[in-house]
């Protein structure tokens, strides 16, 4: 099989790839059942890229005209008649298909080199260090490593977790805290408990784009509360409240992601007191407070978890492999997220977990988060110069945590330039992901952390030097 591409067409070679297979099943030159050539045989065989095909495949899965199956390859999916046909030529044409499932999809990929738009830090920006001794010491330990782990997680991380937050003016024991496979299930597991299909639910707009995602497949109905340079658009909040009766706030307060602002006390105060006016619960993720340099009060320490949830993760500080995040609330609301933790995955890797307490308790883990912090600092010093060089505007300036919030006056829509650089090997944040409505958006999020390199301030020269 060997389709005609045209590099030099201002059809993305994606679209030309998907558009010609479907165009050979269609009409009848590819049959049911038929293998396609493996990934890397059509890559080599159209000199496109490795990424290019693997774009096009998923997207080509996702519409129905083939099947993946694991270890063996693709293979041209069953039909059953011309009406199927047409709705699939449909999929492929609309533009709500390309704005909210292919970008999603290249946001989501590892494997490009320059991954400006990920919500991650560099491995050699973790506390490998610290990870590799607590595993020669657990190596070394004499006793049982299978079995299962407590329901709510390692009792000594349960109580360090406490220990430590007790700096952060938040009084918790082991029963206020649940320790999650990361912060992402820590998140779905209070979206579970709180959260049914049609009911309103408040979030930050711009926001969370993961938490974002896993609410509308539950069928909720977002109310977006707007954020600022200097936290909330409260009047927004209250209006929402009243007209809408929510029950849950899905909310970051601290080095909030995509826009890297903080929400000042007295937001805080006027959030809670909302909240207690309106039988509201308010879910706080607080994944990045370890980024954090100031010793901000959080909704947790104001509240003292009577009607706040609060997400912690050590995913962006030691390393997202250890899939260890913990979740903190009243011990009744930790009993039931317990039980639902226990019906979804029985319990967490107690393995991770005994590895998370043991980098913790190593004596450089404080000297790691002070050199993280400083080194972040750094990068958002460099990033923000170099994008207001270019004519960016920035959002916030945090000058802490991992997020730059851009937009250009040349740039309406940043899909397509978003498009334009996952040619160039460049992950780029186009703002539309992180938008209740996946609405067009001129906002772009930079991870200062990978947003060091002179490739990328080339590529976006060049592409605000040729847009309209």
């Amino acid at each position: 099989m060997l389709l005609q591409l045209k590099p030099s067409s201002t059809i993305p070679l994606v679209t030309q790839i998907v558009e010609g297979v479907r165009a050979l099943i269609v009409e009848g030159g590819l049959r049911a059942g038929t293998k396609m050539p493996s990934i890397r045989q059509f890559a080599q065989a159209h000199g496109v890229s490795v990424f290019t095909v693997v774009e096009a495949y998923d997207r080509l899965v996702a519409i129905g005209l083939l099947v993946s199956r694991p270890h063996t390859g693709f293979f041209v999916r069953q039909r059953h008649g011309r009406d199927e046909d047409s709705s699939l030529v449909a999929s492929v044409a609309g533009a709500d298909f390309d704005a909210k499932w292919y970008l999603r999809r290249i946001f989501e990929h590892r494997h490009l080199s320059m991954k400006v738009g990920c919500g991650w830090l560099p491995g050699d920006w973790l506390f490998e260090e610290g990870l590799r001794k607590a595993l020669r010491a657990m190596a070394a330990e004499e006793g049982e490593l299978g079995g299962y782990g407590d329901p709510k997680g390692f009792r000594p991380l349960r109580q360090l977790i406490g220990e430590s937050m007790a700096e952060r003016q938040v009084q918790v024991r082991p029963e206020h805290v649940l320790l999650t496979q990361g912060s992402s299930q820590g998140l779905d597991l209070a979206l579970r408990r709180l959260v049914r299909a049609g009911d309103p639910v408040l979030v930050d707009d711009p926001g969370y784009s993961n938490l974002l995602f896993s609410l509308r497949y539950q069928g909720a109905r977002l109310l977006g509360v707007p954020r600022t340079p200097r936290g909330y658009d409260l009047a927004t909040l209250e209006r929402l409240i009243v007209e809408h009766k929510p029950k849950v706030f899905f909310t970051q307060p601290r080095l909030h992601s995509p826009t890297g602002s903080v929400a000042p006390l007295a937001h805080l105060h006027r959030v809670l007191q909302l909240a207690e006016a309106h039988e509201l619960t308010i879910v706080e993720n607080d994944i990045y407070a370890d980024l954090d340099p100031e010793p901000r009060p959080s909704l947790a320490s104001l509240d003292e978890l009577h009607r706040v949830i609060t997400i912690g993760s050590y995913s962006k500080t030691i390393s997202p492999n250890l899939r260890v995040g913990y979740l903190m609330a009243h011990p009744d609301m930790v009993e039931d997220l317990a039980q639902l933790k226990m019906v979804s995955g029985l319990t967490s890797s107690e393995l991770s977990e005994r590895l998370a307490h043991g980098a913790l308790t190593e004596g450089r883990w404080r000297k790691h988060l002070k050199s993280l912090r400083e080194r972040l600092a750094v990068a958002h010093e460099h990033t923000g110069n170099r994008l207001a060089a270019l004519g960016f505007e920035l959002f916030a300036e945090p000058k802490a945590g991992m997020f730059l919030w851009a937009r250009h006056p040349a740039l309406a829509d940043t899909v397509a330039l978003s498009n334009q650089a996952a040619e160039r090997d460049i992950m780029l944040g186009p703002g539309h992901l992180f938008s209740c409505e996946l609405a067009p958006s001129p906002w772009l999020r930079f991870n200062v952390a990978f947003s060091q390199e002179q490739a990328l301030y080339d590529f976006l020269q060049q592409a605000l030097h040729k847009a309209p």
